[in-house]
């Protein structure tokens, strides 16, 4: 799939063939305008202004159109107009019933196929969701046209946690004024889920593009953003809104249930700001290295099934939306023009205030593939996992680490309990730790089951707790070898055969790699053993982490690989932290592309 196209004002010079997303949209307005002016009605389609005797009610062509809840009411009282005005197309009344429905929802059931929709034209709020519709050309074909209206995404405040921050003079870039509301007197930040909001990926995916500009590792930096934005996740935009700490009270912002800030649209602030009163409006943050755009394109659905009436209708009313009042009634709504040109009453309604550069072109949409990666990251990040962590507890762990005065293990077990807090209280985790003859004449032993962290424990503790107290009691076995073949296979068999579905099941393996047992299984017949185990219906895959200068980085690849995970190393244990978060989100990707 190409990239998605921006709106015209920001389009780059297109060279050579034009995108598959703008061939579409040039043949769908073309099959239009064909069939009008072929019946001799081209003026009557453009303009509407033929006049016939019938009335409205006897003479309305009906359709339906199905839009994103935030456009839905704008949409209507244009409609609602067109139709008191008695705005004609080829001489019949236009009758548009516009319904609210969810764009992820109806890009999910169009995919589907299934029963013919109730609606012919539908108004997403982004174009990302044509591709999520479209999904293997398999559902029911649409036909996107242009946009009708645009709103940028930014990060809203309230007014207290925005003058922390120096709003509205001092301005960010995205990745900085994220990590200024996390950071900053801890500003409670909340989103709106990726998975079901276009505000929310395009936010995220802008997030992801500002820190890989500051280089470094900034695929941890940003999936550790991720978690932290799905504590306080809501299932919809509306939704985020209702989240946030009302009319400046200080109980209320004093309250951690409530947000300080949120990622959502100009217009959703607009909205927002125009019920709220005084101190309960929002400020707005508009990132200096360009906004993502909500671009509404107007998108027919299963056109060759609409009759040569609603075909003459449905553009009728795309042109209509597209008009000089209709842009009036947008702006009224809180949308821009859909070049995405900033209105100073809009921008001022919505919270905006100069500097902050509203005014500045947009964003470059991000590609199919740019959402696609970024939505998989998000999806294996904040998903609940079930890890088996395995630690190795060898004699060699009690080697010092240069220039810490610390042991392998001593920073080992560190890193494992700053880890722990990253992950929430679904999310379940169990600890074994290996070396030879550790118990009897096997080379692991079980420490703490696999349950769920926020799971009850003895003494009134939580399973979080005595996870972390046995994560500060692991010590080195003196004289004890790895024992890591043996190890690996009995805790696969076992994290395999607890496979709970819905969660991802990992498999996380800390290894220095040295003094490796020789009477143990052998390393070939550990790859064959797995290779039989691996089941694509239960992936487990394993997460191996050489830690050390002694380790064998393609070693333990090797075996990872052969399950669906991979192989990483470490020459400092206080990088275990991210590594596991990297390797997570790595593990989690290649899952879903072999599913696919």
């Amino acid at each position: 799939m190409g990239r998605h196209s921006l709106p015209d004002a920001y389009a780059p010079e297109e060279r050579g063939d034009a995108s598959p997303r703008r061939r579409r949209r040039t043949i769908a307005i073309a099959t239009l305008l064909v069939l009008a002016v072929a019946t001799g009605t081209g003026v009557a389609v453009k303009g509407g202004l033929l006049s016939f005797s019938e009335s409205c009610e006897d003479s309305a062509v009906h359709l339906s159109l199905a839009a994103s809840p935030d456009i839905a009411p704008a949409v209507r009282a244009i409609a609602e107009e067109a139709l008191a005005n008695e705005v004609r197309s080829d001489g019949h009344c236009l009758d548009v019933d516009v319904v609210a429905r969810d764009s992820y929802k109806v890009a999910d059931a169009l995919a589907g196929g299934g029963e013919a929709p109730d609606f012919q034209i539908w108004l997403p709020d982004s174009d990302l969701w044509l591709d999520r519709a479209e999904g293997l050309g398999t559902g029911i074909p649409i036909s996107p046209s242009d946009s009708v209206a645009s709103s940028p995404v930014g990060l809203a405040m309230v007014p207290s946690a925005s003058q922390r921050l120096g709003w509205p003079k001092k301005t960010y870039s995205w990745a900085g004024v994220v990590t200024a509301a996390l950071t900053s007197d801890k500003v409670r930040l909340g989103a709106a889920d990726p998975a079901r909001s276009a505000t929310g990926l395009l936010a995220l995916t802008s997030i992801a593009a500002s820190s890989g500009q500051q280089g470094g590792d900034s695929d941890t930096r940003v999936a550790e953003t991720a978690k932290v934005l799905a504590e306080r996740m809501s299932d919809s935009d509306a939704q985020v809104l209702e989240t946030l700490a009302r009319s400046g009270s200080g109980a209320e912002e004093g309250n951690p249930k409530r947000n300080q800030a949120v990622l959502i649209s100009e217009q959703a602030a607009f909205t927002h700001n125009a019920e709220a009163a005084g101190s309960g409006r929002l400020n707005l943050f508009y990132p200096k290295d360009g906004t993502p755009l909500l671009d509404y394109p107007y998108t027919l659905v299963d056109e060759e099934k609409l009759t040569l009436v609603q075909s003459r209708a449905a553009l009728r009313f795309m042109t209509l939306l597209n008009d000089t009042d209709s842009r009036a009634v947008f702006a009224r709504y809180g949308f821009r023009p859909a070049g995405g040109e900033a209105e100073n009453a809009v921008v001022t309604a919505a919270g905006g205030k100069s500097p902050q550069p509203y005014a500045a072109s947009a964003a470059e949409a991000p590609s199919a593939k740019d959402l696609q990666e970024m939505l998989g990251m998000w999806t294996i990040t904040v998903q609940s996992a079930r890890l088996t962590t395995v630690v190795d507890a060898s004699g060699s762990m009690s080697t010092p680490v240069p220039g810490r005065g610390q042991s392998r293990m001593d920073v080992t077990k560190e890193s494992l309990i700053q880890a722990l807090t990253q992950f929430t209280a679904d999310d379940e985790i169990g600890l074994w730790e290996f070396a030879t003859t550790l118990d009897g004449k096997k080379d692991y032993r079980k420490l703490m089951p696999t349950r769920r962290l926020g799971d009850p424990a003895q003494g009134g503790s939580t399973h979080r707790e005595k996870l972390a107290a046995a994560f500060a009691g692991l010590q080195p076995v003196p004289g004890g070898a790895t024992g890591l073949y043996d190890t690996t296979l009995a805790s696969y068999k076992e994290a395999q055969s607890s496979y709970l579905k819905g969660k991802f099941n990992a498999l996380v393996i800390l290894t220095d790699g040295s003094d490796q047992d020789e009477d143990g299984i052998s390393r070939s017949a550990l790859v064959a053993e797995l290779k039989e185990l691996a089941d694509p219906e239960r992936p487990v895959p394993i997460i191996a982490i050489a830690v050390g200068p002694d380790a064998d980085r393609e070693e333990v690849a090797e075996i990872a690989r052969i399950t669906g995970g991979d192989g990483y190393e470490v020459s400092d244990p206080m990088e275990i932290q991210a590594v596991i978060l990297q390797a997570i989100m790595t593990a989690g990707q290649n899952g879903r592309a072999a599913q696919e």
